[in-house]
């Protein structure tokens, strides 16, 4: 009987860590072919990208056909590509910088190298390559990040961006049906107590000062995401170079920024104020191998008015509550005595 309960359990596990598997959308990739002048294809090729900030190298061969293709790359950049073959004259290719989930194509035609003993290196252009989408795609890179207006610092402020997009829904579907990822973990709101696709309750999780990039995906034909019928919505969080960077920064808003008039409508404005206060450091631990990325955040914002509740206690038939203010004071006096949090 034990071993029927072992068995059960190991094929669960197994079963819930294939789809857990889904929707792991953490990388970037570098795709192509390289041919010669004269048309055949260059199997054999060496392909080297470096990703400039970090001095991170990635390398692969050409294939059978001179397709090559390079996987889990780490999204942004600038990265340096380097091609060469025996004979033919090297290429390079500068300030390529790659989107997350998808792949930068490259189709390269190498020229036959008539100097012995000296190097030639063309430099090529980034026009050259194009990238390669899975799919119906939005990606917001740093850069858009960092300059586009956001009013909650939520990823959800740039995920509208998508075409498809109202507001949490996308082609139409329910914001539920979503899934959101940072770093390939889940991070839906599972508990559902706001209408906010992150878990928090309006509070973000994760600052929008350590994201890199975010990317939503509709229709991809990528066996890697699963788990949604609305968008895939995925991010990753920053890492650290080979140079050392860090913010500082401080919001403020109080209902005074909040408008309160339509035409000769005036709405009630109650009073709101909300002030972050965070900060980010990043560098390398040993150059061109190891980095490390550290950020934190603290938001003051005190509950809008209308959402606190003082239980009087009553009889608990239907959703009558029937919980006293003693049962809670004695709730709040333990969190606060044993986890020194307050409720």
């Amino acid at each position: 009987m034990k071993g029927r309960v072992l068995l059960f359990s190991l094929i669960s596990l197994l079963i819930l860590q294939s789809f857990n598997g889904f929707a792991q959308v953490t990388s970037s990739g570098i795709t192509g072919s390289v041919s010669s002048a004269a048309g055949l294809d260059m199997a054999g090729a060496t392909i080297k990208a470096i990703h400039v900030p970090s001095g991170t190298v990635y390398s692969t061969v050409a294939q059978k056909g001179g397709s090559f293709q390079m996987t889990g790359l780490r999204p942004g950049g600038p990265y340096k590509v380097e091609i060469g073959f025996v004979g033919q004259k090297p290429i390079v290719y500068e300030n390529i910088f790659l989107e997350l989930g998808d792949a930068y194509n490259l189709t390269v035609v190498l020229e036959t190298d008539k100097t012995e003993l000296t190097e030639v290196v063309v430099t090529g252009s980034k026009r050259r390559g194009s990238v390669e989408k899975n799919g119906a795609s939005t990606v917001v890179d740093n850069r858009l990040l960092n300059s586009l207006p956001t009013i909650s610092r939520s990823i959800t402020d740039f995920t509208r961006l998508t075409p498809q997009a109202v507001g949490n829904s996308f082609g139409g579907r329910d914001g539920r049906y979503n899934n959101i990822t940072v770093d390939g973990a889940n991070l839906n709101n599972n508990f559902g107590l706001s209408s906010e696709p992150l878990p928090g309750a309006g509070n973000n999780p994760i600052s929008l000062d350590a994201i890199e990039q975010v990317s939503v995906n509709l229709s991809p034909f990528d066996v890697k995401q699963g788990n949604f019928t609305g968008a895939n919505i995925a991010a990753v969080t920053r890492s650290g170079t080979n140079t050392f960077r860090g913010t500082v920064y401080h919001f403020w808003q109080n209902s005074n920024m909040i408008g309160d008039e339509i035409k000769d409508v005036k709405a009630a404005k109650p009073a709101t104020e909300s002030k972050i206060w965070g900060g980010s450091l990043g560098g390398p631990i040993i150059k061109n191998k190891l980095f490390f990325f550290v950020n934190a955040e603290f938001e003051n914002k005190p509950p809008a008015a209308g959402i606190t509740w003082t239980p009087t206690g009553g009889s608990g038939v239907g959703n009558i509550s029937n919980v006293t203010v003693a049962d809670l004071q004695r709730v709040d006096q333990y969190v606060r005595q044993r986890f020194n949090f307050d409720p």
